[in-house]
């Protein structure tokens, strides 16, 4: 199954009726949390690739990854 069918890039509108009535501090922390919860599956992905790597090494490819995602 291809995921470009199950994932969008706009939110829906439920979605933005719930953010709507969240206060700003509320969206920041919602949008830190899935900040957060992103780099723990990259970090935890990167670990079941490469189990041998220290933890300087999976917390700076993580960060390599994370910062260049977009491009």
């Amino acid at each position: 199954m291809e995921l470009g069918g199950l994932f969008s890039e706009l939110p829906d509108e439920a979605m933005i009726s719930i953010y709507k009535d969240k206060e700003p501090y509320q969206r920041l922390e919602i949008a830190f949390g899935l900040w957060a919860f992103a780099r723990s599956l990259v970090k935890d992905g990167l670990r079941s690739i490469h189990p041998d790597w220290p933890e300087s090494l999976l917390d700076a490819e993580t960060a390599k990854r994370m910062l260049h995602a977009a491009e």
